[in-house]
């Protein structure tokens, strides 16, 4: 065994421009000291050991200690090469003096056996020295006060600025150890913020506006400069967005009168422009039903049939990208409006005071206060002014209707909302547009059986602290003891918003409150390594069932605000190609005929109008359906597919073969 450790040696490399150097330890050195102990236990048990004890209890303390060397080594590497780039950074020794120098003092710790190591690379030779041992133990006491202070550190930036609570604590550190830099945070605005991609610093790095992920451009009402720490002037961010956001708002339904209608639209920022129209849908409808002497809603329906036609025929006009955006937008939620009118005359609606009306999202301008409230039913919601963008809005469906008809109702009284059911109905989808709806951040966190109560316990901190909702995907996938757990944490975030008090205690925490905070989770019932939640856990959500969507009435409003007109035709031949598909090709794991193929096909079929707005409508559908799918079929399912599709498309059946 001695002979065997003669050549065995440890690979010590220099590392980067440190001055230093790190330490390979290979399996093999691991597998052979594994054996030997073993070994050598083995040969102190046999009869025939009384001339060899003293060797043999020798050799076996030398190998002993060398395991505890090596292990001892490995972690003390690990957390050096996390720590060392963190603590090269002047702003965080000076915001962490006392941290600063225990790293210090270890280091040259390091440095010493490290120096040690090199000079004698023996691994026989090298570890079983009881001071390199000690040594080793120091550093890592050191280490672990280092990381416990970082963390505590971390934890106050968080508190002072709650949405830091969505970034990893490397993605924090990175902003914080470039902290003269103020630009350094542009790449991590997406996680903080729901749509600002990057804010305008000007050269004297005064923040003058901010830019959506799509490329909007908002000015701030007000300007700021980043001085004092990164989370002081973020939060002056947060307030500048919320302020600008309403301020804009409160322009735009002043001016709306004021300018025609289809040139308002293209005038003002995409969220805006969807505010705005809601408000002034809600007003005109409460005005229908309380003045019925001029018409009523019979007399409302046709002004709105109006107002559509006119954004149909801008959405075919040249326009930037960004007001192409903002009316698929619009064209989808006025779709709704149009619908909602129209089922209210048909019901005879009356009264303000009506289910069929006040079920709906409406929205009220309150000018005494300069806000923007949401009623729904006996519920009433301030307006988030979280910068939203210009992004798509979910198609509103009876479906999505009742569901948002229980979330309203669950965040009334302070519950979550559950949505249920199969996959591909539209249960995250729903939530995050209730959350634009609503104008607030939606972070969305899609859950694994790895997830344990300490990283959930983060999350509820940033939520309760930043006001932000959160959609657990997949919530019965943790683990049913970390689920017992996350219910007692969401129980403490509930009751601390009944009592509407301002600061609550969190895990031995004081954190700040804010009202709008809410938790949905969904769940996929039924599946294989799915939880059943337990019942103290159940009672905190409000439970909604989501079915299969309507394909063709969702394909039909997506594609009319792509400016298709003959949207109802297309819409079924979509659907159709998919129910056909799902039933005649052959069955395999990749193959997808659900929501998300046929949103998929929508897309692809609305880029395409956007670039060649003059050719034949079924062509451009003909060829999205192609596209999106023809290279994830197999080459006997391939004949059937385009025997589906020829069929359905009678007039270019040429075409498909040519395609």
């Amino acid at each position: 065994m001695i002979d065997d450790w003669e050549n065995i040696i440890f690979e010590i490399q220099p590392y980067k421009t440190t001055g230093t150097y790190v330490i390979k330890i290979t399996e093999e050195i691991n597998q052979q000291l594994d054996d030997h102990i073993v070994l050598t236990q083995s040969l102190s048990f046999s009869p025939y050991k009384k001339p060899f004890e003293e060797r043999i209890a020798s050799w076996e303390k030398r190998l002993q200690i060398t395991q505890e060397v090596i292990e001892e080594w490995i972690t003390c590497q690990r957390n050096w090469l996390y720590l060392e780039p963190i603590f090269t950074s002047e702003d965080i020794t000076r915001q962490l003096p006392v941290e600063g120098k225990r790293f210090a003092t270890m280091e040259k710790i390091w440095r010493k056996i490290m120096k040690i190591a090199h000079d004698q690379p023996k691994v026989i030779i090298l570890c079983p020295d009881s001071r390199i041992l000690n040594n080793l133990r120091e550093c890592n006491t050191l280490l672990e006060q280092v990381q416990k202070g970082l963390s505590e550190y971390l934890e106050t930036k968080r508190q002072a600025f709650p949405r830091f609570f969505f970034l990893s604590d490397d993605e924090l550190l990175e902003i914080l150890s470039q902290s003269k830099d103020p630009t350094a945070v542009q790449p991590h605005l997406k996680k903080c913020f729901e749509n600002i991609a990057k804010l305008r610093f000007e050269s004297d790095l005064e923040i003058t506006a901010m830019f959506s992920g799509e490329g909007e451009k908002i000015p701030f009402e007000k300007t700021t400069h980043p001085t004092g720490n990164v989370e002081e002037w973020m939060s002056e961010v947060e307030n500048l967005m919320r302020f600008s956001m309403r301020t804009i708002i409160g322009r735009a339904l002043v001016a709306y009168p004021e300018t025609a209608r289809t040139e308002w639209i293209l005038n003002w920022p995409g969220q805006v422009v969807i505010a705005g129209c809601q408000t002034y849908w809600a007003s005109e409808v409460t005005e229908s039903l309380v003045h019925t002497n001029a018409g009523g809603l019979k007399g409302l329906y046709p002004h709105l049939l109006d107002q559509l036609d006119d954004l149909r025929i801008l959405v075919r006009g040249d326009l930037t990208k960004i007001g192409q955006m903002t009316l698929s937008a619009l064209i989808v939620i006025e779709v709704h409006a149009r619908d909602v009118v129209d089922n209210m005359v048909q019901q005879h609606v009356s009264s303000i005071n009506d289910f069929e009306w006040i079920s709906q999202l409406r929205y009220f301008w309150i000018p005494k206060e300069e806000e923007l409230k949401i009623r729904v039913v006996n519920a009433e919601f301030s307006y988030g002014y979280e910068y939203l963008g210009n992004t798509t809005r979910l198609v509103i469906t009876p479906l999505t209707d009742r569901c948002y008809l229980t979330l309203t109702g669950a965040l009334h009284l302070n519950f979550g909302g559950a949505p249920s059911g199969p996959a591909g109905t539209g249960k995250t989808e729903t939530t995050k547009d209730l959350g634009k709806a609503f104008a607030i951040q939606c972070v969305v966190f899609n859950c694994s059986d790895q997830l344990d109560f300490m990283a959930m316990g983060k999350f509820f901190k940033g939520l309760a602290s930043s006001g932000a909702w959160a959609c657990f995907d997949e919530f019965n996938r943790i683990d049913i003891e970390v689920l017992s757990v996350v219910a007692q944490q969401i129980t403490t975030v509930q009751k601390a918003q009944m009592q509407r008090v301002e600061r609550f205690l969190f895990e031995g925490v004081e954190l700040s409150l804010k009202a709008s905070c809410a938790i949905f989770i969904t769940m996929n019932p039924g599946y294989a390594g799915r939880t059943e939640l337990p019942d103290n856990l159940k009672a905190l959500f409000r439970p909604v069932a989501m079915m299969v969507p309507d394909y063709a009435l969702i394909a039909e409003i997506s594609l009319f605000s792509f400016g298709f007109a003959d949207a109802r035709v297309l819409a079924k031949k979509i659907v159709t190609t998919f129910k056909l598909s799902s039933e005649q090709l052959s069955s395999q794991k990749h193959y997808d005929f659900g929501m998300r193929a046929v949103k998929s096909v929508i897309y692809a079929a609305g880029n395409l109008k956007r670039r060649e707005a003059d050719m034949d409508e079924d062509l451009i559908v003909l060829r999205a359906i192609r596209d999106v799918n023809l290279p994830k079929f197999l080459t006997d399912d391939l004949s059937l597919f385009n025997g589906i599709v020829s069929d359905l498309f009678p007039k270019i059946r040429h075409i498909v073969l040519v395609l």
